[in-house]
């Protein structure tokens, strides 16, 4: 497994809930980007139209040795997953505060692949409350690995 994005921001962001793998719809020349890593997973979030999920606002470079029929850098790229998996999220997203973000962007048997998080976002105080919870961990650790 190749990873080629990672959202490491939303897992400050947001508090996951669960994770989904879906494959990628995707064109020559965004496979060929990819592959070189230049992706951007920051603003991105997937949403479900018709029944169907899509990836928005996730940034693919163009291709450096692309022509003229070279793919748009932030289409909605349509995602792949079964019947029961999207009613399934149809039924978590209506729940209030709940979101799709892309966590990664990997290929996994020579198929591009993301990763989704089902998240609910965090208000500042409770990001701040996570951190110094990991700091606290942190010296704990350290204590137990001295006293030892």
């Amino acid at each position: 497994m190749k990873i080629v994005a990672e959202n490491r921001k939303a897992y400050h962001d947001y508090e996951i809930l669960e994770t989904i793998e879906a494959g990628m719809v995707l064109e020559g020349t965004e496979v060929k980007s990819l592959s070189q890593g230049k992706c951007q997973l920051k603003d991105g979030y997937a949403k479900i139209k018709d029944g169907e999920v899509y990836l928005v606002n996730v940034y693919i470079a163009p291709y450096d040795k692309g022509t003229h029929k070279n793919h748009d850098p932030l289409r909605e790229r349509k995602l792949l997953l079964h019947k029961y998996e999207i009613k399934r999220l149809i039924g978590k997203l209506e729940e209030k505060g709940l979101t799709l973000i892309p966590l990664k962007i990997y290929f996994k048997n020579r198929k591009a692949k993301v990763l989704l998080g089902l998240a609910r976002g965090r208000k500042k105080y409770e990001k701040r409350h996570v951190i110094k919870e990991r700091e606290v961990k942190r010296e704990i650790e350290r204590y137990m690995k001295s006293y030892r």
